[in-house]
């Protein structure tokens, strides 16, 4: 019986005690299985939230979207919070491992001004720390994803233990508001304005952006199944979801995604490789 051939992309959880620092691990190598067609080698990527750093351990990749200067040089990218679509194109084979960490997390851990990388990416030791930097030599010349995983938790564990605010653990569906409480319990007797700013200088967008980041996720989380299935209904859906309108709902989307909710539930249901986010994602 032959052996099937690895998965393209896989997520991984972090260990529940970096739960509130960590999003998820994003692996993908199409090293393995090749894909022959330039077409399926995009990437799209949604608006998020999230700052990254991605190795890019074989391979490498350009901005398309908005147009960027190849840099092909540089092997492991810190990417801070988009507030647009990002797409990328990979000239051929790729391996790379992606961290995703909740913006507030990487301020406490490395007092990054996270508002002046908003739409930003550059390479590693350019932004972070001399350790930040160590590290991320150490993780490209892990020899596979176990141990670079090992590498990065076994990094992040002490780091976030000493910073961590107190309080319960913030969770996906829940970390912007738990964002929210924080910033108001450690800011008593401020005005609302200021625990904006306050928001805005951990995590880089103004509260309102996140919980409509985080509102638009939930939404695709709960619809995904009536849209895969082809029996969704956008107005019931937007209702759902505490949109004003189905107009609304759109307008959100494709903000997010540069998409209609229509459109991107198509290319979900496809077997166009270059929205492998969203799938894994969802």
């Amino acid at each position: 019986m032959s052996t099937p051939p690895p998965a393209l992309t896989r997520l991984i959880v972090p260990r529940f005690t970096l739960a509130s620092c960590v999003r998820a691990y994003i692996t993908r190598s199409t090293v393995e299985q090749p894909l022959l067609e330039p077409a399926k080698r995009f990437n799209h990527y949604p608006a998020t939230p999230h700052c990254a750093i991605t190795w890019f351990i074989e391979g490498d990749a350009e901005v398309v979207e908005p147009p960027h200067a190849p840099d092909r040089a540089v092997r492991v990218v810190f990417t801070g919070p988009q507030s647009r679509p990002l797409m990328t194109y990979n000239p051929g084979p790729v391996r790379m491992f992606m961290v995703m960490f909740y913006p507030q997390a990487l301020h406490a851990l490395t007092g990054l001004d996270i508002p002046d990388w908003v739409n930003r990416w550059d390479a590693l030791e350019k932004v972070l720390p001399s350790e930040w930097a160590q590290l991320g030599a150490a993780v490209l010349a892990a020899p596979d994803d176990t141990v670079r995983l090992t590498l990065l938790e076994a990094f992040l564990e002490p780091r976030w233990q000493a910073v961590r605010p107190g309080g319960a653990a913030a969770t996906a569906s829940d970390w912007v508001r738990h964002l929210a409480w924080q910033v108001a319990d450690t800011s008593l007797g401020r005005g609302v304005r200021s625990i904006e700013r306050h928001i805005k200088a951990r995590a880089g967008q103004p509260l309102r952006r996140l919980l409509r980041l985080q509102r638009a996720e939930a939404l695709f989380f709960d619809a995904r199944e009536e849209f895969l299935a082809g029996r969704v209904v956008w107005s019931e859906v937007a209702a759902r979801g505490g949109y004003s309108d189905q107009a609304h709902l759109c307008r959100e989307t494709r903000e997010i995604t540069g998409h209609s909710p229509h459109e991107l539930a198509r290319v979900l249901k496809s077997d166009d490789e270059s929205y492998w986010i969203y799938r894994i994602w969802l």
